[in-house]
């Protein structure tokens, strides 16, 4: 199986974030960005069909967005990816647009950056690709940085990229272009949604980021001054900005919950203890644990806790089962429905496990009794 060229930055165990380039570039467009990213995230950049590392096989005549999503879709499983964050540039940009209307399930959050749901239809988009099949991507390069970028700003290595691309890959990554338009499905967008659009992009100028921001709920809208079209290249500092708030708003959503959860006094604890040793491990508390299962509708609190407790007990994990007992308590849960979720453990794990289980329980509600039930600082 041959999977599109990419670059995997960032610790194994950290929340997954995609990034996919425009048209013409190679990875290298997220070079003064994905490094930074990759403090917080496993980061992985990859390359369009023939493109950088990419062959060119991989995409024909008549292409279309989703047969690049499909790429993508088949290099996330084969790296163990199951859910990620999407930042993309231009066709990048499409490419998580189409994944997050068409594969919601993959996609936690998107960013689409100097973007559209729509190119300007097919006919600009067939002629360039005549013209590439035809002559090469040499043309194009001559003129490249008056398209990507402001003033008199270039990047030697994008512009080689674009010359050296494949013009059969680059005409069907045209045609996908050309045959682009989400506008319809806008709506059915439900990730948290970012778009960055550069104010002197000739290409996609940010009344087509206005347009998507208008249309998929609560999208959050940015405009960058002094950027062209290859916004990450030319302003990586705002970009970079503006990426890490979106991209950190599920560990701040989930520190909101911890604390509706745990309360404000143990989350305090937790924070005063936080070393840059364990930073990392609670920032991937605060955005798995709190910030994506805890706050998924599915299940109520009531359940969550109720499941919450007969894991612990089974694993007979004594301090935490003690900590989600009195959460179990701040959450509406009597005592009478804690015991029997730890009566439900015993037939399933054993007398001993819940043996062990109803006496931390009963320490604790009989703290709470007595005192009202401070938590005992641990590190979730």
């Amino acid at each position: 199986m041959t999977l599109l060229a990419h670059l995997v930055e960032g610790p194994a165990s950290a929340p997954p974030l995609l990034l996919g380039p425009s048209l013409g570039t190679s990875y290298a467009l997220w070079d003064a960005v994905a490094p930074e990213l990759s403090a917080t995230h496993r980061v992985i950049r990859w390359d369009l069909p023939g493109h950088g590392g990419s062959a060119p096989e991989l995409i024909g005549a008549g292409a279309r967005v989703g047969d690049l999503a499909e790429l993508v879709l088949t290099l996330a499983d084969a790296l163990g990816v199951e859910r990620f964050a999407w930042a993309g540039v231009s066709l990048g940009g499409a490419v998580g647009l189409h994944l997050a209307v068409h594969h919601p399930e993959r996609v936690t959050s998107l960013a689409a950056v100097c973007s559209s749901a729509h190119f300007g239809g097919a006919r600009p988009w067939e002629e360039r690709a005549a013209l590439v099949r035809r002559e090469g991507t040499a043309g194009l390069a001559d003129h490249a940085d008056s398209r990507w970028f402001a003033g008199d700003f270039t990047v030697p290595r994008l512009v080689r990229d674009l010359r050296a691309a494949d013009p059969g890959a680059y005409a069907a990554c045209c045609d996908a272009l050309g045959a682009f338009d989400l506008r319809s499905r806008l709506g059915d967008i439900r990730v948290p949604t970012l778009l960055i659009a550069g104010r002197e992009d000739p290409a996609t100028p940010p009344a087509h980021l206005r347009e998507i921001a208008d249309a998929v709920p609560d999208a959050t809208l940015v405009e960058l001054p002094g950027a062209s079209h290859l916004a990450p290249a030319q302003r990586p500092e705002a970009v970079l900005t503006a990426l890490r708030a979106h991209f950190d708003g599920l560990a701040g959503r989930g520190t909101a919950v911890r604390r509706e959860v745990l309360g404000d006094a143990y989350v305090d604890r937790a924070q005063a203890r936080q070393t840059p040793f364990t930073a990392r491990f609670q920032d991937f508390i605060s955005r798995y644990a709190w910030g994506e299962i805890w706050t998924d509708p599915t299940l109520s609190r009531r359940e969550r806790s109720l499941i919450t407790l007969t894991a612990l007990a089974a694993h007979g994990h004594q301090d935490e089962l003690a900590l989600h007992v009195r959460a179990a308590r701040r959450g509406g849960l009597t005592p009478d429905e804690i015991g029997a979720a730890l009566l439900q453990t015993a037939v399933y794990c054993g007398v001993p496990t819940a043996n062990s289980a109803f006496t931390t329980a009963q320490r604790v509600l009989a703290e709470d009794d007595q005192a009202g039930g401070e938590q005992h600082p641990t590190d979730r």
